[in-house]
């Protein structure tokens, strides 16, 4: 098994596939709270426990998926998983990722197609809900005191935040201006001294026909499941399905929110795939799943296979769009590592592009603070208004309705933090416990 980074791992024994492949699913089924709250889920499972990569090589990482379209924190695993265990590695970390909440998706969306009703999922997450925002607030300030060495970088963040949480702006934007004001500052020497890569670490150098050759390949793949419908004959929705996901997943930048509103109106109004409101009770089970937001697109993909497939049995028919939006979805996001991570890694040798990426880390911190507020804002309150502070500018704020707040929200947020932070308890247990906790509350009508 090839390891990249043989000098810059931490203390940790190399994994074995095996070993990766466990740890990967554990945190495939335990991935709920957004990106946020897996990406602190991540770097405390492999860096703080297991310490399989160092701190600077996991948000080496971060930076490079913060500026993709798609899942970022779907493409961080799928980088990890490249790091430490090759393309086998990747694709096995990427897949154990999506795969668990890809099966639950399919299971609630053909209870909601048969049922029509998803009243029963509250009770079941809603404890799952707090003990994530403890593991949210955990990972910012882990990566805060690590990250935020100067007043530079202090400053990065800060911006970075207030553009996201005041005016919103798409994170790739954030971060990319980040990374200009770090190479700016790098130029004119105003940087920090950086650890860089030995020469010896770093990847070897691929040939422009190589790379070029494994893109097409990696494309080729992408793609292969429109020519079978097409040579199947299938109906023509799923092709047209398919085809409509495939462009959204090359322009999915700043998150799921950023493309639902888009895909919910075209699903609707242009190809009458979904009935009005039906986008909203599915953005609710996709909350309510491990893995990425955006596997919210396989809730149509099924309601679209449930209607258009029906000759293949109505959930099989489902079933089949709902895995056709997957991939549609979410092999990009190995293209995008598997083709440009040799590429990003080997920036680390490079002074001026590691001072840039350095401010792109300072700015992360502040996207993961602006997600990490957003998140416990609509955990503890169960109503959140919107606040404008200057019109003219844009400058709006979200702001809690302090007459919801959710006591039981809150009581298990505090035992949450108490077993982390105070008797250190696992992942596992925490969420266990926070879980079976919120069931009993909703089914004794307390909550």
């Amino acid at each position: 098994m090839t390891v990249i980074d043989g000098a810059d791992r931490q203390d940790g024994a190399q994994p074995t596939l095996s070993e990766l492949t466990a740890v990967f699913a554990r945190i495939g089924c335990l991935s709920f709270g957004g990106p946020a709250g897996q990406i602190g889920m991540m770097h405390r499972s492999l860096v703080e426990e297991k310490r399989w990569i160092s701190e600077e090589r996991f948000l080496h990482a971060l930076n490079y998926c913060m500026l993709l379209p798609g899942p970022e924190a779907q493409q961080l695993a799928t980088y990890i998983g490249w790091l430490v265990g090759g393309i086998r590695g990747g694709i096995i970390a990427g897949m154990l990722f999506i795969l668990p909440g890809l099966f639950v998706m399919i299971g609630l969306s053909a209870a909601y197609a048969v049922f029509e009703d998803t009243a029963w999922l509250d009770g079941l997450f809603f404890g799952l809900k707090a003990a994530v925002l403890v593991i949210v607030v955990e990972a910012v300030i882990r990566l805060g005191r690590k990250t935020l060495q100067t007043g530079f970088l202090r400053v990065i963040a800060a911006l970075a935040f207030f553009a996201l949480f005041f005016f919103g702006l798409p994170f790739p934007l954030v971060v990319l201006g980040a990374g200009l004001a770090g190479l700016a500052a790098a130029k004119m020497g105003d940087t920090p001294d950086l650890p860089l890569a030995r020469t010896a670490d770093l990847p070897k150098k691929r040939t422009p026909l190589r790379a070029i050759g494994s893109l097409l390949l990696w494309i080729a793949i992408w793609q292969a499941p429109l020519f079978l419908l097409w040579a199947l004959s299938a109906p023509e929705s799923l092709a047209a399905m398919f085809s409509f996901f495939s462009r959204m997943a090359l322009v999915t930048f700043g998150g799921a929110y950023a493309v639902l509103a888009y895909v919910a109106q075209v699903a609707v109004e242009d190809y009458a795939w979904l009935h009005p409101g039906e986008m909203v009770d599915g953005l609710a089970l996709a909350e309510s799943t491990p893995g990425p937001l955006v596997l919210v697109l396989s809730f149509v993909g099924f309601l679209v296979g449930f209607r258009e497939a029906s000759g293949l049995g109505v959930i099989a028919g489902g079933a089949l769009g709902a895995v056709l939006v997957a991939w549609a979805t979410f092999v990009p996001s190995f293209i995008f590592i598997f083709a440009g991570a040799p590429f990003i890694e080997r920036l680390r040798g490079n002074a001026v592009m590691s001072a840039a990426l350095s401010a792109i880390t300072a700015a992360v911190v502040g996207v993961i603070l602006n997600l990490a507020l957003w998140f416990g804002l609509h955990v503890l309150f169960t109503e959140v208004a919107k606040f404008s502070v200057v019109p003219s500018l844009g400058l709006i704020v979200s702001v809690p309705v302090f007459s919801s707040i959710d006591p039981a929200a809150v009581a298990l947020f505090i035992v949450s933090a108490v077993l982390l932070f105070r008797f250190r308890l696992g992942l596992v247990p925490v969420l266990c416990f926070c879980a079976i906790a919120g069931l009993a509350l909703r089914l004794s009508g307390l909550v």
